[in-house]
């Protein structure tokens, strides 16, 4: 795991080290073991290394045997043993055992095919100092960062946005036209970012860069489409699904250093703990986080799943100050606005992690792949009810019932909310409303018409255009397009949260459910053997029925809780509306004034419950704050505790 970074220049333009050691600094979290930087005239590379494998002899930038070929690497080849000595075999001579050495001689053998062969999650750049090109690959599911910049025939990457940032002349500037899919999923999809001109790697993409040229992106990998061809047996499913997690799980368990696993007590990372016990033949080491309100933890759960297997447990509890204080220095960490109140649990738990070990095992990534989200199973319930509903009620009863679910006051937060998840608070018609509106939006199009600014209704896109995009290329039945969608948007910034938050602890994060090769088969299972009534993964539930007890097995999802709608409540909402009414907010000249107060008059009287639209808002203006406006806690997310005290957040 490291952190890599790198400049191509104008032809004739030098790239000083100095300028690349900049950008090197600002991602020192992720690699603290050591860094390196080769600058070749107008090229530069850089990067900062956690050690995993070869501790020893594995340092970067890496050159081949002539020195042509320069590579920086952030990731892990989980296959790159066998593909060595398929290598060895072809006439290749290795000086390390590090799988950096694995990518540069397939690249020496098979050119920009190289990432077909690699099984494992990976970022990489690698400069070919004789035809002065850049090649640079991100695995298929986008599990590793990478970012880019081209500007006025300036090229910048990094694994991180703030790396860019460091670069001489690099501007800091809101794209606008994000704002409206922020507001409405919490996060950017698609190749943008929140910052104009900043740019992603779309995952399974490859990018070359020739020296006088732009970039060229091209795609290397998909999912494959679902198949038109008789189901197997639950059993099949279930069988072969349970030997390749354990095949992923053992392969992932590759470290040269301690390794733990995230332990929550839910099925997925209690899945993943029972196989890498089972695996290892011992007690692994296990990483839970709780808050001190005992509704809201996990704890007791993950108590029970570590007794089971006899971990070496360990926990660490959330307060709300301690949450608080965090707050602003972890959107420092992850760039770009926090799209889950669990980001910040995730930091501390990856802090206490780092005490042990340098390696954790997560289960991130199974609902995606297996339904397990209960808006799968009402999706699909909703669109067998509603056509039905719509063929007997008027449109006229139907849009005044919505219109009442939807501003009644008497109905309540918590009846409201449950109604408007219905194809009764929905317009079946519309699938952005009965579908995105419903189960991600904290602010629908509609919602947005009131809040945002005019001028800043001119400057938004539309904010469902990404998401409807791979909706369009999406095949198969109604969950398979679901799914398909999910993991090109959701699962991609859930990634991001799980890269980013553990490397600011510095400690690898590592995903099992989704080597590609499994993901691949689970997207031809069907549905009936994923979802059964409202609970998904039945699956995996099935496959882990001899090595997890049933209490844990069929317990209901929790979802990485925590406790901020309760901690909304007296001063803590106060502070955050003066906070998002002062005048510093309010020169951005993007909400209306008069409805952020209704907003929050609405969720302090009990008629709607905006939490998630509260701490969207405040994201937001912290991270203008933190990034554009200057007031970065420079690599220290403890350092955010100054900036949340000077604004009333952790009071």
């Amino acid at each position: 795991m490291c952190g890599i970074c790198g400049v191509i220049a104008q032809r004739g333009t030098r790239v000083e080290p100095e300028a690349v050691l900049a950008m090197n600094h600002e991602i020192a979290h992720r690699g603290p073991d050591d860094e390196g930087v080769f600058t070749d005239g107008n090229c530069g590379l850089a990067m900062r290394r956690l050690s995993i494998i070869d501790v020893a002899s594995g340092h970067q930038p890496m050159a081949n045997a002539n020195r042509s070929l320069w590579i920086v690497y952030n990731g892990e080849i989980y296959n790159h043993r066998e593909l060595r000595r398929d290598l060895e075999a072809l006439g290749h001579t290795y000086r390390t055992k590090s799988d950096t050495e694995t990518i540069l001689h397939l690249y020496e053998e098979y050119g920009e095919d190289c990432v077909t062969r690699l099984q494992g999650m990976f970022a990489f750049a690698i400069w070919d100092s004789r035809r002065r090109r850049l090649f640079a690959a991100r695995d298929r599911l986008g599990i590793k960062p990478f970012y880019y910049l081209f500007e006025r025939g300036l090229f910048l990457f990094a694994s991180e946005i703030k790396a860019i940032l460091a670069y001489p002349a690099v501007s800091r500037e809101f794209d606008r036209g994000k704002l409206a899919e922020y507001l409405a999923f919490g996060y950017v999809s698609g190749e943008g970012t929140m910052f104009s001109g900043i740019n992603r790697l779309a995952a399974g993409h490859t990018l070359e860069l020739q020296e006088s040229g732009v970039p060229g992106l091209r795609r290397y990998w998909d999912l494959p489409e679902y198949p038109q061809m008789p189901a197997l047996s639950h059993r099949s499913y279930v069988q072969t699904y349970r030997e390749m997690l354990e095949e992923s799980v053992s392969s992932h368990l590759m470290s040269d250093v301690p390794l733990g696993v995230f332990l929550s007590g839910g099925l997925d990372s209690s899945a993943v703990a029972a196989l890498a016990t089972k695996i290892r033949g011992g007690p692994v080491q296990t990483f839970s986080v709780g808050y001190d309100e005992d509704a809201y933890s996990e704890l007791p759960y993950a108590r029970t799943m570590a007794y089971h297997l006899r971990s070496e447990h360990h926990e660490v509890r959330v307060s709300r100050e301690g949450f608080f204080d965090a707050l602003p220095g972890l959107i420092w960490q992850e760039d770009e606005p926090l799209a889950w109140t669990s980001s910040v649990s995730l930091y501390f738990v990856a802090r206490l992690a780092r005490e042990h070990v340098k390696v954790v095992l997560t289960g991130e990534g199974s609902d995606e792949t297996l339904a397990g989200y209960e808006r799968y199973a009402y999706t699909l319930l909703n669109a067998r009810l509603d056509p039905v509903y719509r063929a007997v009620t008027p449109s006229v009863l139907r849009g005044w019932l919505r219109d009442q679910i939807g501003t009644s006051r008497k109905l309540g937060a918590k009846l409201a909310r449950r109604l408007r998840h219905t194809f009764l608070g929905r317009d079946g018609a519309s699938w952005e409303s009965l579908y995105f509106d419903n189960f991600y939006s904290a602010f629908s199009s509609a919602d947005q018409e009131s809040l945002l600014t005019p001028q800043a209704r001119l400057d938004v896109e539309n904010p469902y255009a990404c998401a409807l995009a791979y909706w369009g290329n999406a095949s198969g039945d109604l969950v398979h397009k679901m799914l398909y969608t999910d993991i090109k948007t959701y699962l991609h910034e859930l990634l991001m949260k799980q890269d980013q938050m553990s490397m600011a602890a510095s400690i690898e994060s590592r995903v099992p459910f989704l080597d590609h090769k499994l993901v691949e088969f689970t997207a031809r299972i069907p549905h009936s053997s994923m979802i059964r009534g409202m609970a998904g993964k039945q699956v995996l539930k099935d496959a882990m029925a001899d090595l997890l007890p049933a209490s844990i097995i069929h317990r209901r999802k929790m979802g990485f809780p925590t406790p901020w709608a309760h901690w909304l409540a007296g001063a803590q909402l106060d502070g955050i509306e003066s906070l998002l009414l002062d005048p510093q907010a309010v020169r951005r000249g993007l909400f209306e004034p008069q409805a952020l107060r209704q907003l929050f008059e609405e969720h302090r009287r009990g008629f709607r419950d905006h939490a998630t639209a509260v701490w969207r808002l405040l994201n937001l203006e912290l991270w203008h704050r933190v990034f554009i406006d200057g007031a970065a806690p420079q690599n220290d997310p403890s350092r955010g505790a100054d900036l949340s005290e000077s604004l009333s957040l952790s009071r």
